[in-house]
């Protein structure tokens, strides 16, 4: 995917950039210590871990039900060295705000067959425990029937009221973290809405928040179908056993929702059955424009995630990319070597590890910068929407460039 800056004016501006005149600035995503006030067991290989944001913070963790927060901390590795590890969580709770002015932020942490943080986490985290925890970001949020300025009216859902219509999630395992948060917002903006949920999971035992869901259904019996769908475990509904793979999602989509009333789709879960989802909308003729996707991760192993760079060593007397970023208000400047095919992201860590990343999986969005000059490559990109590609905006872990300077703006 090659991408080049794209004159402002060229595209209509997006539903999250029109913002009331005296909106303030973008908030840029930054770690702050955070300390934990609550782990609860969700399953036995899941938790829900609580942080306590202070009044002087909590300006910094405003939200909408569907973003995500990064969290750092340092692991030692197999060798026992000192290791950072960020990971990237779903915010699983609609925002709240306390009389004394701090609020908190949930997310679900589920252990990952090999997962450092994940297996960490479930095993040894404990109230009391800081840890450093980036402002929340991401645009797996719903965009029906938002007003004007409702990025930056963040810890108000009720704002959503006169989004009714009809939307549909498809999640699978822990998926289910930010559709829970979105589902419960906009049942309760507006009396009209309707929301079906399609859960897949291997067992019963395997299911996240079940009695929150269960909550949500008795209380809105009539607007919240939840169809729980488990592949190793038998249910009285053959449509609702097994995995969830094309001649099954047809069934589901053909017998429980009819996709023609839909107004937006939710799709959260691992790589394979995103696509699936994202393909067979769009062979029924859903417009690409209604349907919001997260993923876990890329499901590319020979692409690995949450790396803090690789080194690089700039030969004076070798062919170089100039690499410009602005950053904070700073300009930094930065030479990358042709040969060593190195991301923007990779260039600009090498002299301000403070340049924001969660996943480096062009997965999460965070390391999200427009495009000012020059060309670049990005090799994947999940996590931008057409429109943001359209006006400029990359993804600098993803970014290489293609010409001989490049420069992104990391606070536009």
């Amino acid at each position: 995917m090659t991408v080049s800056p794209t004159a402002p004016s060229s595209v209509p501006p997006s539903l999250l950039e029109e913002v009331a005149p005296d909106t303030p600035a973008k908030r840029r995503a930054s770690f702050h210590p955070l300390t934990v006030s609550q782990v609860r067991r969700l399953t036995e290989d899941a938790i829900e871990v609580t942080f306590a944001v202070p009044p002087e913070l909590s300006g910094q963790f405003d939200y909408l039900p569907g973003q995500y927060v990064a969290l750092r901390t340092t692991l030692p590795d197999e060798s026992g060295a000192a290791q950072e590890i960020r990971r990237s969580y779903s915010i699983c709770a609609v925002p709240v705000h306390f009389p004394d002015g701090s609020s908190e932020i949930r997310v679900a942490i589920k252990r990952d067959l090999g997962g450092m943080f994940s297996t960490w986490a479930n095993a040894e985290l404990q109230p009391g425990a800081v840890l450093d925890v980036m402002s929340p970001s991401g645009a797996f949020i719903s965009k029906h029937g938002m007003p004007r300025n409702v990025m930056n009216s963040m810890n108000h859902p009720e704002q959503l009221a006169g989004a009714s219509g009809s939307y549909v999630a498809i999640a699978a395992g822990s998926g289910i973290t930010p559709v829970i948060a979105i589902a419960r917002t906009l049942l309760a903006a507006d009396p009209q809405t309707r929301f079906d949920l399609v859960y897949a999971n291997k067992a019963a035992i395997d299911v996240m928040f079940l009695e929150e869901l269960a909550d949500l259904k008795d209380q809105y019996p009539a607007r919240l179908a939840l169809h729980h769908v488990l592949s190793r475990e038998q249910r009285i509904a053959p449509l609702m056993t097994g995995r969830i793979d094309a001649e099954k999602l047809d069934l589901l989509l053909s017998a429980a929702i009819h996709t023609d009333d839909i107004d937006e789709w939710f799709l959260c879960g691992p790589f394979e059955l995103v696509q699936l989802c994202r393909d067979t909308l769009a062979e029924r003729g859903v417009s690409p424009e209604r349907v919001r996707f997260e993923l876990f991760s890329t499901g590319r192993p020979d692409r690995p995630e949450g790396q803090a760079g690789r080194a690089i060593v700039v030969d004076e007397s070798v062919k170089t990319y100039r690499i410009t970023f602005k950053l904070d208000g700073l300009e930094g400047v930065v030479a990358s070597p042709t040969h060593a095919r190195e991301s923007i992201l990779n260039a600009a860590l090498r002299v301000r590890p403070d340049v924001p990343f969660a996943c480096a999986g062009g997965v999460c969005g965070t390391c999200r910068a427009k495009l000012v000059s020059g060309t670049v490559e990005m090799a994947e990109n999940y996590a931008l929407e057409p429109d943001e590609v359209a006006k400029g905006y990359v993804l600098t872990c993803q970014a290489r460039p293609t010409s001989d300077a490049v420069t992104v703006d990391y606070d536009v």
